[in-house]
């Protein structure tokens, strides 16, 4: 932290900053959109970034902290400042206006309702110590054993028995960057290990248990590859695993020890512990190893938090949420999202082993109803098993109605599981409104996007023929009984982005279906020790998550996966090795096995499938040659295959190279399927390639339609081009030609262009237009269909170009400075004397666009000089254009676009309120209009700020 250090830790400060921090809460209560969607500042907020303080507010800012603290603040400072810290250390050194303010004594923080969370915390130890210095006896934990036992776990525990276990595994001479394994079941000697590890310095790596401690001889040589990938030093496991586990050493090289926590736990001492930083390694989180090459994600101590604080935020968490959850702790969503979060906002967790549940699952919703729980998450197959599964009997006296976050994810999330849950349990008073399907995955440490909370789930039914020809996700007939639904996902987490991308990599637009490409600050750097996976992940600067979606609106929809792997009652099953051994029974064709996953809707998560092809004629030993592949599957697995497909050669899809297309060929069983009824037969698979490959070749064509269109749009433009600066060196005609051209390039393009309600704009008079920004093209577009002669307002940093500026100053637009604050107050005065002179000025109020869709915050500019001028503002809404030309790509689509304005509107006042209501107003209707998500939302209202 550094400079900071002194102003966090001076109680003389605490004052001043609290007052600095609700003078800037104030100004964003009166400038952003109604309803308290307000983001609490902090000293580390950004001001522009998570504030949105643009350089008009700034120094509306400016005036009101010289009011409040009589003191004249140097002119550079907002133009520099980056967040409240900035200005504070600047408050504190600043020159007193009259007399000096006498000094206030320090403020101490309440703990009446929700807790403060550790901001400022780079690392997860980090965050433990803040919890332990502010209030160590508050309960962070309650483990709940198979029984009805209940044993509570304060953070000052957490912490004093997971350094007692750092000081044994320095005694052992395990120290910085090393990799520790954790075998052990939900319990308290989990999280002292897992923490004791961090403490050390070391990487903690969970591996799940053996489901019966009697088979940890087999579950070992299972996860022997990812111990050696990981190059583990020690494993820390159960008594009764430990001579067993010592037999795992000739296996894995590196593996020295193993222990206990017991073992470990050195009472009373006080380990010298090393220094960690927030780029330091802070979880190995395995995706596979029991068969194929081990995958383990690096997740850093920033990578965690980055996620959480995203979760949170996102969610509404606060200290005040009771969490309940039986999700293993060597999974994503119950180690991060559900223990990590508590740890970090200091919710409670109730939490029991994934054991009881799976024994009684009645025993989740009793302890939703015993702790009031507000929040729990699991994979879709548990919300089956609860909706379906469960006797009236064990229901009794159930309450649910304080459930107000029912994340279901981890698996593909089945619509009619959501439906059949949220009819079981309303009568017990869970709402519709909690279920919230989300989605994630452990290269971005748990969760990338969420839907708002509130909000019911939101179900998309698509044309099923259209989808599987062109990859578009268009909406299905309301009789077609053969429409494939699926659920919102939401949008991405604050700070991260998606996208959907096709073959050729490139971004394709809304409703259609491609591959989910994320990035982010949660994002991995990598799998470790596993270079060639690693190149595989990533596509420039953007991850690759191996699924299939589309976006409508902004927010996600997953429809499948390209990845091999198979999520079946949350249990990830991997088709490698099943394949091999398929493959060398007698009869069937070596390398024609395809093993993969399809959604099985009466048990709410997948069925395994194996397509095996064989030369033998159909009826000939088929019985007895399926009865030997169910066996080797199940010799593998650990669970039964759920179907075993035989069939003729050539069935089983591969790619040019020779390998096999398990995604494909579980598309083709698909289809095969929804043509009849029951088990597929065995020359269905077959029957379907050819309807596959074609569909394959259009959707090549379409590709190569939309080159060619964007080649000839750009050759279109550039011969317009070399028109234009001889059009604008006329002095006269120069406008007209130049619009001319504009129309002309937009005929000749062929885009569909729908106009609407430029009727409400005036002919003459002091006019501004406010517009949301999508992309390039919105300018020359207005350019050509505004019925005015408006002048556009850009940046200045389009003039660097002096031919270009050249050109953009005869189409009459006006260059504006966004940095530099004097000329921009100058530049301000200067709008605002052309609307007064009658000048129609049109300002794209977002000042900037992004690649991702969103409406973002409205910047201030536009309306404070409709406010001096006292000129009427019109809105202007732009729909489409971002699919047309997306921020970081080239090449144009022809897509469908809308412009629509609406009715004049004029300011209430004349002072700054005025103005940010009128803002307020303008950009509500905007927001309808537009088609896009309003990613200023992504703030959402406190709850019980401290």
């Amino acid at each position: 932290m550094g400079a900071a250090e002194p102003i966090a830790r001076d109680g003389a400060n605490a004052p001043a900053a609290a007052a600095l921090l609700e003078i800037i809460a104030q100004l964003l209560r009166e400038s952003l959109p109604a309803g308290g969607k307000i983001v609490a500042p902090t000293l580390d907020s950004a001001l522009d970034r998570d504030l949105g303080i643009d350089s008009l507010a700034r120094v509306e800012l400016q005036l009101r902290i010289e009011r409040a603290f009589d003191v004249r603040l140097p002119g550079h400072l907002l133009a520099t400042a980056e967040t409240p810290r900035d200005l504070l250390r600047a408050l504190l050194a600043g020159t007193p206006r009259g007399k000096e303010a006498p000094e206030s004594a320090p403020v101490a923080q309440p703990e009446a309702g929700a807790l403060r969370s550790p901001e400022g915390a780079a690392t997860l130890i980090e965050a433990l110590d803040w919890h332990v210095a502010h209030h160590p006896d508050r309960v962070h934990l309650i483990l709940l054993g198979e029984g009805d036992e209940a044993e509570p776990v304060t953070y000052a525990q957490l912490r004093a028995e997971a350094r007692a276990v750092a000081a044994g595994l320095a005694q052992r001479g395990i120290g910085a960057a090393q990799a520790v394994a954790i075998m052990l079941p939900t319990g308290r000697d989990f999280f002292r290990a897992f923490f004791g590890i961090l403490l050390a310095g070391a990487v903690p790596v969970p591996i799940y248990p053996p489901a019966r401690w009697a088979q940890i001889g087999e579950h070992l040589r299972r996860q022997a590859r990812i111990l050696d990938n990981c190059r583990a030093t020690l494993l820390v496991t159960m008594a009764q695993g430990k001579q067993v586990a010592r037999m795992m050493q000739g296996l894995v090289p590196t593996l020295a020890q193993v222990a206990t926590a017991a073992d470990l736990a050195l009472e009373g001492a006080a380990p010298a512990l090393p220094a960690v930083r927030a780029s330091d390694l802070a979880l190995l989180q395995y995706t596979s190893g029991s068969t194929g090459e081990p995958k383990g994600v690096a997740l850093t101590h920033a990578n965690l938090l980055a996620n959480i604080r995203a979760m949170g935020s996102s969610l509404g968490v606060s200290s005040n949420d009771v969490f309940v959850s039986w999700l293993p702790l060597y999974h994503d969503m119950g180690l991060i999202g559900a223990w990590m979060g508590g740890l970090y906002y200091a919710f409670l967790l109730a939490v029991m082993p994934p054991t009881a549940f799976l024994a009684r699952p009645s025993r989740w919703l009793r302890a939703m109803h015993r702790y009031a729980g507000t929040i729990s998450s699991a994979p879709n197959f548990a919300y089956e098993i609860c909706a379906t599964r469960l006797d009236e009997r064990d229901l009794e006296g159930l309450d649910l109605s304080s459930w107000r976050l029912a994340l279901n994810g981890a698996e593909p999330v089945s619509p009619d599981t959501l439906e059949r849950f949220a009819g079981r349990f309303a009568r017990y008073g869970m709402r519709r409104e909690a279920l919230m399907p989300v989605y994630g995955l452990a290269e971005c440490a748990v969760g990338l996007s969420f839907p708002p909370v509130g909000r019911a789930p939101v179900i998309d039914r698509i044309d099923r023929r259209a989808l599987a020809v062109s990859g578009e996700a268009l909406a299905a007939r309301a009789d077609d009984a053969t429409a494939l639904r699926f659920a919102c996902c939401g949008k991405p987490l604050p700070g991260h982005e998606l996208r959907i991308v096709g073959p050729d990599k490139r971004e394709l637009p809304e409703r259609h279906e491609g591959r989910i490409q994320f990035r982010g600050p949660s994002a991995t750097s990598g799998y470790f020790r596993n270079a060639a996976a690693t190149r595989d992940l990533f596509d420039g600067d953007w991850l690759d998550t191996g699924d299939l979606g589309y976006t409508a609106g902004g927010e996600l929809f997953v429809t499948g996966r390209v990845k091999d792997i198979i999520i079946r009652g949350g249990q990830h099953v991997h088709p490698y090795e099943v394949e091999d051994a398929v493959g060398r029974i007698p009869g069937v064709r070596k390398g024609c096995v395809a093993v993969f996953g399809v959604p099985d809707s009466a048990s709410g998560t997948e069925k395994v499938v194996v397509l095996a092809e064989t030369r033998l004629p159909v009826g000939a030993g088929h019985d007895a040659l399926r009865a030997s592949i169910a066996s080797a599957a199940l010799a593998l697995l650990g669970t039964p295959a759920d179907e075993v497909v035989i069939a003729p050669p050539h069935a089983v899809l591969k790619t040019s190279s020779g390998k096999i297309r398990r995604a494909a060929s579980r598309e083709a069983y698909l289809r095969a399927l929804a043509r009849g009824r029951g088990p597929v037969a065995s020359g269905a698979i077959a029957a379907f390639f050819a309807s596959l490959l074609v569909a394959q070749l259009r959707r090549g064509a379409r590709r190569a339609m939309q080159l060619a269109y964007g080649a000839y749009v750009w050759t279109l433009t550039a011969l317009l081009g070399t028109v234009a600066l001889p059009a604008a060196l006329l002095p006269r005609w120069r406008h007209a030609a130049l619009r001319a051209l504009a129309r002309t390039l937009l005929r000749a393009s062929g885009l569909p262009v729908t106009v609407k309600g430029l009727e409400n704009i005036p002919r003459s008079g002091a006019t501004v237009i406010v517009t949301n920004h999508a992309s390039y093209i919105d300018g020359p577009l207005l350019f050509a269909l505004l019925p005015v002669r408006a002048r556009l307002v850009a940046k200045s940093e389009l003039a660097g170009n002096p031919v270009l500026a050249f050109v953009l100053r005869a189409a009459g637009v006006v260059f504006v400075e966004r940095f530099d604050l004097e000329r921009s107050a100058e530049d301000a005065r200067r709008l605002a004397a052309l609307a007064r002179e009658g000048e129609a000025l049109v300002f794209f109020a977002e000042g900037t666009f992004t690649r991702a869709p969103g409406l973002m915050p409205f910047h201030m500019g536009a309306f404070v000089t409709a406010v001096e001028s006292g000129a009427a503002v019109i809105p202007l809404a732009l729909r489409g254009t971002r699919s047309v030309l997306r921020g970081d790509q080239w090449l144009p689509r022809r897509a469908p676009v809308r412009v629509e304005a609406g009715t004049p509107r004029q300011a209430g006042g004349g002072d700054w309120r005025s103005a940010a209501l009128l803002r307020e107003n303008v950009r509500a209707e905007i927001l309808a209009a537009c088609g896009e998500p309003d990613v200023a939302a992504t703030a959402i209202p406190e709850r019980n700020p401290p």
